[in-house]
């Protein structure tokens, strides 16, 4: 077999281009039943037959719904790497370490050609796996591994590149969209909705990932590392979405915003970037706030090609088999770009500490059984006053639970000097618990 080239498909122009699977779960299934249903479709966009011919999965003996005869079997996944038959390792199996790592790196070492739906593979890995794809000559493809059926990858490493953008960002995450959506459409509390999206599939038993924000930092880091470069993983700001409440959501709303899970990249002067995933207010005009359910939406901004929003499914078979072919077509084409869209390598840098990023901050404070709501605002405002933060608006209302709340819209502040008053305001006796800070995304 030919070794792979970043300007030339994996063998002849014309030969068959050979894949083998590793991972038959909904994606693995689904990337074959597409390739079965458009057999014709994809031979007339690209002049090659794209066949798969090795596949590798847990179980040999599942029942996965689809016809599996005909293609060779490894019990061994990283085996792949090692077939003369197959060009392309598709890596669907999940996972940042172990048998995935070996199998992509492998594959890369053996100047195999990689597409995977692997985010947390690419966003922790991203240094080691861009040289072993530059120093083998092995394209690695990852279209799947963001925003499932949106084209991601290919608007920021390809539509816009030739644009120096200025901020990427969006609604990554379509189960924590899920759960917003539904919490501000039917009132019901965070607990309830979040086993509802277990139920459906939306949300894993453990549901970490998506809900603390990581499965949104993973996405975020490999667009960032296109659009900008490549930023140290670890890191990323990321806060999650476990204590909004449904009446977070109905005053926010009443403020004129939406609460959305983001991630959002900006670039800074002296090549430096800000990166952050956390639950904020956006205003409700915004083109953010009507993606709505697992819906996913990227934004990207540069001073040539202005404002872009794509939005689609995020995540389901049918979507992110569509764009795990979408790298596969690009292959059966002769197109292999470097991992980053650049022919450089860049060391990844430190995202920009975030406790010094001003912003306007929504605040929601309980207030002490007995406590008079009226005197203890004029007291809040006072001393937040005192503490130089700004009150823009404020007001009090009754939660679902019957507790007095205080809502307070903040000027623009440092996180810093968010994080140095709440300790102080939750040690104060008008309070109970401990008070919400949310940040506020003046999006247009």
């Amino acid at each position: 077999m030919t070794s792979v080239h970043h300007d030339t498909a994996p063998s002849s122009a014309t030969s068959p281009l050979r894949l083998g699977i590793a991972g038959l779960g909904t994606v693995g299934t689904g990337v074959i039943r597409l390739l079965r249903q458009h057999e014709d479709l994809l031979h007339s966009r690209t002049g090659r037959k794209i066949e798969v011919v090795a596949v590798s999965a847990r179980n040999r003996n599942r029942d996965r719904g689809i016809d599996l005869s005909g293609l060779r079997w490894h019990d061994d996944p990283v085996a792949l790497t090692s077939d003369p038959d197959v060009d392309v390792v598709v890596e669907l199996m999940g996972g940042a370490e172990g048998t995935a790592r070996t199998l992509v790196t492998n594959a890369l070492k053996a100047g195999k050609a990689v597409v995977t739906a692997n985010k947390a593979l690419v966003a922790r890995h991203a240094e080691e796996l861009a040289h072993l794809s530059h120093t083998h000559k092995a394209p690695l493809l990852f279209e799947a591994a963001v925003a499932g059926g949106i084209p991601a990858i290919k608007v920021v490493r390809e539509g816009v590149a030739a644009d120096a953008l200025t901020r990427l960002g969006g609604i990554l995450n379509g189960t924590s969209n899920f759960i917003l959506t539904e919490m501000a459409e039917t009132g019901r509390a965070f607990e309830d909705v979040l086993k509802e999206a277990q139920d459906k599939g939306y949300a894993e038993a453990d549901p970490s990932a998506d809900i603390d924000g990581w499965d949104a930092a993973h996405k975020l880091s490999i667009l960032t590392a296109i659009a900008f470069r490549p930023i140290v993983f670890d890191s990323l700001a990321v806060s999650g979405m476990r204590r909004i409440t449904t009446d977070d959501i109905h005053q926010a709303r009443r403020l004129g915003y939406a609460i959305k899970m983001l991630g959002v990249a900006r670039r800074l002067p002296e090549d430096r970037v800000e990166a952050w995933v956390q639950p904020c207010l956006i205003p409700a005009r915004s083109g953010l706030a009507q993606v709505n359910g697992v819906y996913n939406a990227l934004t990207t901004e540069g001073p040539f090609s202005g404002p872009i929003t794509i939005s689609g499914q995020g995540a389901g078979e049918g979507p992110t088999a569509d764009a795990v072919m979408a790298d596969v077509i690009d292959l059966a084409r002769g197109h292999g770009l470097p991992l980053w869209g650049r022919v450089d390598e860049q060391a990844p840098i430190p995202c920009e500490p975030v406790e010094g990023l001003v912003s306007r901050f929504y605040l929601r404070i309980t207030l002490g059984q007995g406590t008079e709501a009226e005197t203890a605002l004029s007291d809040i405002r006072t001393f937040l006053g005192n503490e130089d933060i700004a009150v823009e608006q404020g007001h009090h209302h009754a939660s679902q639970k019957g507790a007095t709340q205080l809502i307070l819209l903040t000027g623009p502040v440092t996180l810093n000097d968010i994080s140095r008053i709440l300790p102080m305001l939750e040690e104060s006796p008008l309070v109970d618990g401990t008070p919400l800070a949310l940040k506020v995304e003046d999006l247009p």
